[in-house]
C-alpha cells in the first residue's frame, strides 16, 4: 500500500498522534513539514479551516486527527487500536474528547505554550499569570484521567488504543513543566502510565525536533 504523507508542524502533539498510529500499525509514512512561512492560502488548500495535520494517501486526502487515526487503523492490519467491546470503545472516545475539549484549549494552548513552545521557538519568556490561570483546568483533567485509568495498563482497558496515542503526546510536554511535574506527582497511576508509554518504540521514534526536545 502506498506511503502516507502527513502534512504538519514538527513538534505538534496532534502530528505526533498520527505518527504514533502509523508506527504502531507499521504503516509506511513520511512527514511533509509545514513551517511558519507557509501562507494562509497554502494552508487553506490543505485544510479548509487551516488546521493540521492533513494526510494524503494515494489520491485520498483527509484532515482532522481523530478521523485520520481511525482511517489508518482501518486501512492497515493488526494490531487494532479500537477496542471491540462497547464500554472500552466508548471510554476511548470519551478520553479523546476530554483532551480535545478540556485539556488542549485550556492547558495545551496556555500552560504548555508558555512554558515550552514560546521560549523554545520564539524566545518569549512565560507569562506567569497565564500559567497560573491554567492550573485548575490542568488539575481537573489530570485528576479525571488518573481516576479513569485506575489500575488498568492502558487508558481504555487492557490494550493500547487511540486514547493512549492521543493523550501521550500532549502529556509528554505537560510533564516537563513545573506545574505538570507537581500535578502528575499527585496522580501516580497516570504518571506511571506516561512513563510506560514514553518507553514504547513508537514514542522514541517520534520525539519532537531538537529545540522542543531540549526545552522539554
Amino acid at each position: 500500500m502506498s506511503e502516507i504523507v502527513i502534512h504538519g508542524v514538527p513538534g505538534s502533539p496532534y502530528l505526533r498522534t498520527v505518527q504514533l498510529v502509523c508506527e504502531e500499525k507499521r504503516a509506511p509514512y513520511r512527514v511533509a513539514p509545514i513551517g511558519p512561512g507557509m501562507q494562509g492560502s497554502e494552508r487553506l488548500a490543505l485544510h479548509p479551516f487551516g488546521r493540521i495535520p492533513v494526510i494524503d494517501h494515494g489520491d485520498f486526502r483527509l484532515y482532522e486527527t481523530q478521523a485520520i487515526a481511525k482511517y489508518i487503523d482501518a486501512a492497515f492490519g493488526s494490531p487494532a487500536l479500537t477496542p471491540a467491546a462497547a464500554p472500552a470503545m466508548a471510554r476511548m472516545h470519551q478520553i479523546i474528547g476530554v483532551m480535545d475539549w478540556y485539556f488542549f484549549p485550556q492547558v495545551g494552548r496556555t500552560l504548555v505554550f508558555q512554558r515550552i513552545i514560546g521560549p523554545a521557538l520564539f524566545g518569549k519568556p512565560a507569562d506567569e499569570n497565564i500559567c497560573a490561570g491554567a492550573v485548575a483546568d490542568a488539575e481537573r483533567v489530570i485528576g479525571e484521567l488518573n481516576r479513569l485509568l485506575a489500575d488498568q495498563p492502558f487508558l481504555a482497558g487492557g490494550a493500547l488504543s487511540h486514547a493512549d496515542l492521543h493523550v501521550a503526546p500532549q502529556l509528554y510536554y505537560f510533564a516537563m513543566t513545573p506545574e505538570g511535574t507537581r500535578i502528575l506527582a499527585d496522580n501516580p497511576a497516570l504518571a506511571a502510565w506516561l512513563d510506560r508509554l514514553c518507553g514504547r518504540p513508537s514514542m522514541r521514534q517520534t520525539e519532537p525536533p531538537g529545540a522542543l526536545k531540549r526545552a522539554a
